[in-house]
């Protein structure tokens, strides 16, 4: 009988702590580790002046560069692309982002979930171009259908809601959730987003979920100018962002991530590579 999922290879553990931290750590909320650091924007920024003065009906933005960065770095660093689920490792079959986009920007503005496959053959401006064509259409016609589902489950009775998240907690257990609900859900994706700098606002410490497979959690804070020192120790002016992972340390190792964070990094200090497939290998200083 084959192990497998619907959305992912099952991988049998490399040692014997990988293959009991699923038991130690049953819960995806038991094993979060937090990477927090700043990234200098100042090229990107220039980067995409050019590239947005040859285009006139949207325009590609900081958020569109870093989920393209960040697709680009899963591809080079597949061990981003794990998750646990029924206490089994398995290499997701896909690279998904998902996030949330407000009808408004208001405190009582309707939210909408997206979710982005990321195909290896993309670049800066199809994912641009996607993003944005999706937000347009979801905030034209409403939600998927997870918005729809999770509205009928909300009217119900606490008890009801209760006893149907307890069979949903059963179903993924054992990869029985409704692919109708998976496809839609940004528990299932690789990498959640969230763009909180589009609010005007640093990023949080945000927890991962213990329902689904997601393994990976990403807050964008505000762009702000800082004074830093250049390599001749001259004051100069950047554009920063500060920026915070949650990551599911049960995928990997600290020393992983790590690596994958500067190589994040490197691509969003470098923009030119996020002209490239999301696919082709990075030559950075690991």
């Amino acid at each position: 009988m084959s192990k497998d999922r619907r959305d992912g290879k099952y991988l049998k553990p490399a040692s014997s702590i990988h293959a009991i931290m699923p038991y130690l750590m049953p819960n995806r909320t038991e094993a979060e580790v937090y990477l927090q650091d700043t990234i200098d924007v100042t090229e990107l920024k220039k980067h995409l002046e050019r590239k947005n003065k040859k285009i006139e009906d949207y325009k590609i933005t900081i958020f569109h560069a870093f989920v393209t960065a960040i697709g680009k770095t899963i591809y080079n660093r597949p061990v981003l692309n794990r998750f646990i689920a029924g206490k089994r490792m398995y290499q997701r079959n896909d690279i998904t982002v998902s996030f949330v986009a407000k009808n408004k920007f208001l405190d009582d503005a309707e939210e909408r979930l997206l979710v982005l496959k990321v195909k290896e053959d993309m670049k800066l401006d199809d994912i641009s171009k996607k993003i944005y064509g999706d937000v347009a259409k979801v905030r034209k016609e409403g939600g998927n259908s997870i918005d729809d589902i999770l509205k009928l489950i909300a009217k119900f009775p606490r008890f009801i809601v209760s006893i149907i998240m307890w069979i949903f907690r059963k179903l993924d257990f054992y990869d029985l959730v409704p692919s109708s609900v998976i496809n839609g859900d940004p528990n299932y994706t690789t990498v959640l987003i969230s763009n909180l700098g589009s609010i005007k606002s640093n990023p949080c410490y945000h927890h991962l979920n213990n329902y689904g497979t997601n393994s990976i959690l990403v807050t964008i804070g505000e762009i702000r100018e800082q004074n830093v020192l250049d390599d001749k120790g001259n004051v100069v002016k950047k554009d920063i962002v500060e920026v915070g992972i949650t990551l599911d340390e049960r995928i990997g190792d600290g020393f992983y991530f790590a690596k994958s964070f500067r190589l994040i990094k490197h691509i969003i200090e470098n923009p030119k590579l996020l002209d490239e497939e999301v696919n082709k290998a990075v030559e950075y200083e690991k």
